[in-house]
């Protein structure tokens, strides 16, 4: 069982920046790969930036070159730096980790960009 924390998120005017972080615990070390994925009111939830291995890593078109996925060493914390924000943005944040063959989501931080 793996439980995940996130936090971070608020309110910011646009231009601003944030980090948001995800404290992984319980049987961190089944961990694969761990991620961050987003969603807006009334939109599906959708990949922001993910590990796809250890160290390679891919992000939505939307936020390449504004936002940053990264992690020290191990599954214990992911962050995502995100820089430039807009009002698109806004949305409820959510961790995911993969872990043999299950999947885990954390209950999500909230991010409000106003223009």
């Amino acid at each position: 069982q793996v439980r995940l924390v996130e936090s971070g998120g608020g309110v910011v005017q646009a231009g601003g920046s944030l980090r948001l972080s995800c404290a992984a615990s319980g049987n961190i070390f089944s961990i694969v790969t761990m991620g961050w994925y987003r969603q807006a009111p009334g939109k599906q939830r959708e990949l922001v930036a993910v590990y796809t291995t250890g160290v390679s890593t891919n992000y939505a078109d939307s936020v390449k070159g504004r936002f940053t996925i990264s992690r020290l060493s191990g599954w214990n914390t992911v962050y995502l730096q995100m820089n430039s924000l807009q009002p698109e943005d806004t949305g409820v944040y959510y961790c995911r980790a993969v872990a043999g063959a299950r999947q885990y989501w954390g209950q999500g931080t909230e991010v409000t960009v106003s223009s």
